[in-house]
């Protein structure tokens, strides 16, 4: 291995990943939300968050939505 490389002559390019990166949020979730991804995250050897994130690409992929009405008082 070279002590030092010239990297002047190199062109630069996009990062050809970028567009799937990953984007850092903040969530408050219940706690007995947390345990079950973690739970059912240990069980498959893959980290909740990764489990939580494919659970959500899939919804996405499905075009899941969800129902949230509220009863409203007579």
């Amino acid at each position: 291995m070279k002590a030092e490389y010239d990297l002047s002559k190199m062109k630069s390019r996009k990062n050809p990943y970028a567009s799937k990166l990953k984007k850092p949020v903040t969530m408050r979730l219940s706690e007995d939300v947390i345990s079950y991804f973690k739970d059912m995250a240990e069980e498959n050897g893959v980290p909740y968050q990764s489990l939580i994130n494919l659970y959500l690409r899939d919804c996405v992929a499905n075009h899941r939505k969800i129902d949230i009405s509220w009863q409203t008082k007579p």
